[in-house]
């Protein structure tokens, strides 16, 4: 099991958990914590005995609150480059990794801490759970993906609302304009994920990794191109040993037993 300083790394029947772990600081990304989230990533990719992704932070009080401040100073030279080649791969392997990611949102997930629970594929909440996209009373502007998950997820109106504000909103809200999937008792909070999470160990790794893909693109394809893209994964899934298993157990009136072949 890899170790690292300033995340946990822990699987349970086939659940990736993935802590940011630095509690004093809300779980700001320092570079450290910044590779060791990337490294952390690419390991699950690679691990066939994980399933699903949850990615958590540590504490009662935060989720995440995005760019550790302290480490600002001399950032502006810099920033540009450290987007493009540290922080965008890291949300871009997220979305595009052939897992689900869930979002456990414990607590304030605030500027980019916000755009990395957006980048999750779902997010289950703490009634406790604060969200807001607060780059503009930073005199800054977003970044994370912000600006492309936000309108994808409560539409533009709402996205615009947030975004130009820079207003916090509670979990409820958070979950009446679509934000978030499910809101539990804070104290239930890890049970529900993990609930949440296992829906999806029953369920094929092939199909959902071809899903994901065409899911990431809804938005970009028309009819036409969506249909296509459903033909091919359909025959790429129907020469998989997943597929006659999942055929055989309904025959055989029984779960399925998948291995992601």
């Amino acid at each position: 099991m890899p170790s690292y300083e300033t995340v946990l790394y822990a699987v349970t029947d086939g659940i990736l958990t993935l802590t940011l772990n630095r509690p004093e600081v809300y779980n700001a990304f320092n570079e450290r914590m910044k590779q060791e989230v990337q490294e952390a990533l690419r390991e699950a990719e690679r691990d066939a005995a994980v399933r699903c992704v949850v990615i958590r932070g540590a504490g009662e009080k935060a989720f995440c609150s995005g760019q550790d401040l302290k480490e600002n100073a001399g950032l502006e030279r810099s920033l540009k480059e450290s987007l493009q080649k540290s922080y965008n791969p890291m949300i871009r392997r997220i979305r595009t990794m052939e897992k689900p990611v869930v979002g456990m949102i414990n607590g304030v997930a605030a500027g980019a801490g916000c755009s990395l629970a957006l980048a999750c594929d779902m997010r289950v909440a703490s009634d406790r759970a604060r969200f807001g996209q607060t780059f503009v009373r930073r005199g800054v502007h977003p970044d994370w993906g912000g600006i492309w998950f936000l309108p994808r997820l409560v539409g533009y109106s709402k996205a615009a609302e947030l975004i130009f504000s820079g207003e916090v909103i509670d979990a409820q809200e958070a979950y009446r304009i679509g934000l978030v999937n499910k809101v539990v008792p804070h104290d239930e909070l890890p049970r529900a994920t993990k609930e949440f999470a296992m829906k999806f160990m029953k369920s094929a790794p092939i199909p959902v990794a071809l899903a994901k893909k065409g899911l990431q693109n809804y938005s970009r394809i028309d009819l036409v191109q969506a249909l296509d893209h459903e033909a091919l994964a359909q025959t790429a899934c129907w020469g998989s040993e997943d597929r006659e298993e999942g055929m055989k157990s309904f025959l055989e009136k029984r779960e399925p037993v998948f291995k992601g072949k």
